[in-house]
């Protein structure tokens, strides 16, 4: 259904805008921090490598049982805006810990509760994307969306690089001042968000959640859960991306280059492949992907310089630009519009459980073996849904 104030003609509802300048704030200030954070973790707290893996892996497997709940949660109370603005609020207001933070368990606190409220407004705010948007549009929005998210990404990182440069490699002021652009995030959700009462008629309120309602989820929508699980396992933290970099020579300055060089690629192909996927059938998106992610992996693996590397980092960013887009509008096309919240809280406690098994995974192939092995493991993970994908059903 589209927004009562949507333009007419096929245009994107201003909902969908707003979410997406919300996404760009809150990652400006996220990606800040996450392209130091690996290196502040090893470097000025002595934290082994197994150690980021987990502080991210547990980071995103709270993020994801919450988002099962939040997005469930939504779908009963027929509104997806108070979850939402609760997940902003939450993930700003952590943001400060990570500047005070004087050892690797209080990372792990600040990490737990940004997670949290990611999990908090994740699941109604995809939801809310579909339940505005055309069923013909939402490849792009869903890709407009992820395109203002990573541009955010992209931002975060570059202010990062000229703060570290101004101020002589203080990462813990870096910190302080990502908080400004979360705030900032906060007070656009708040403001400049409507809600849609779409579970209103579709959804059927209850005083407490009941997970019996998820089996008249349709097979092929549990097809597209088990290939993106299987994805996910491909896909640990991009921390091991910075830590690769730094491990053949890119000085600390310059560390978050790492999640810039992504990120670019990753804002520039995620619209394109959005209205690609609305026009193509979307099993040679995801496999073009997974053949990204595959090649990716195996240069990483085998890089031993920075040149080669970035070769590989600018390969995972054009794997996500095919792919994350792609798997938002796969689960809205498989969803029926009165579970759609609790859908997209599946998807994201899969994936979001697989991505602590892959993170931690990594982090011990790393310690135990080398980098090499954690990208060669991410390598076998994809080629394995790439053979899935194969398979997938049209909606």
């Amino acid at each position: 259904m589209r927004e009562a104030n949507a333009e007419p003609g096929a245009t994107l509802p201003r909902t969908v805008w707003a979410l997406g300048l919300v996404s760009l704030f809150m990652d400006a200030s996220s990606e800040s921090i996450h392209a130091l954070l690996p290196l502040f973790l090893t470097l000025t707290l002595g934290a082994s490598a197994a150690t980021v893996g987990l502080i991210d892996g547990v980071g995103e497997a709270v993020a994801s049982v919450t988002k099962m709940l939040s997005g469930t949660l939504s779908d009963r109370m027929g509104k997806r805006k108070p979850l939402v603005v609760i997940g902003y609020g939450l993930a700003a207001i952590s943001k400060p810990l990570f500047a005070i933070a004087g050892s690797a368990a209080v990372v792990f606190a600040a990490r737990f509760a940004d997670r949290f409220g990611k999990g908090v407004r994740g699941a109604p705010r995809d939801a809310l994307v579909a339940d505005v948007t055309p069923p013909e549009l939402r490849g792009r929005a869903f890709g407009l969306r992820q395109a203002l998210d990573t541009v955010g990404a992209i931002i975060g990182p570059l202010a990062a690089i000229g703060l570290m440069a101004a101020f002589a490699d203080n990462m813990r002021l870096v910190f302080w001042i990502a908080t400004v652009p979360a705030a900032l995030a906060a007070l656009v959700v708040l403001f400049g968000v409507k809600d849609h009462e779409v579970a209103a008629k579709a959804a059927r309120p209850r005083s407490s959640i009941r997970f019996r309602d998820l089996r008249v989820l349709p097979g092929p929508f549990w097809q597209v859960i088990a290939i993106a699980t299987v994805f996910t396992l491909a896909r640990f933290s991009e921390a091991f991306l910075v830590l690769k970099a730094n491990a053949v020579g890119l000085p600390l300055t310059l560390a978050p280059m790492v999640l810039v060089a992504m990120s670019l690629v990753y804002a520039a192909g995620s619209y394109p492949a959005g209205a690609w996927a609305d026009r193509t059938p979307v099993r040679r998106l995801l496999i073009a992907g997974l053949a990204c992610l595959i090649t990716a992996d195996l240069v990483l693996a085998a890089a031993a310089s920075v040149a080669v590397a970035f070769v590989g980092i600018i390969l995972w960013g054009a794997h996500m630009a095919l792919s994350q887009g792609l798997m938002g509008k796969l689960v809205a096309d498989h969803a029926p519009p009165g579970l759609r919240g609790s859908s997209f809280g599946v998807f994201h406690l899969a994936t979001g459980l697989a991505t602590l098994a892959a993170s931690v995974g990594a982090g011990l192939l790393w310690d135990q073996i080398g980098p090499a092995a954690t990208f060669v493991a991410g390598a076998l993970f994809a080629a394995l849904a790439m053979g899935m994908a194969w398979r997938i059903e049209r909606p």
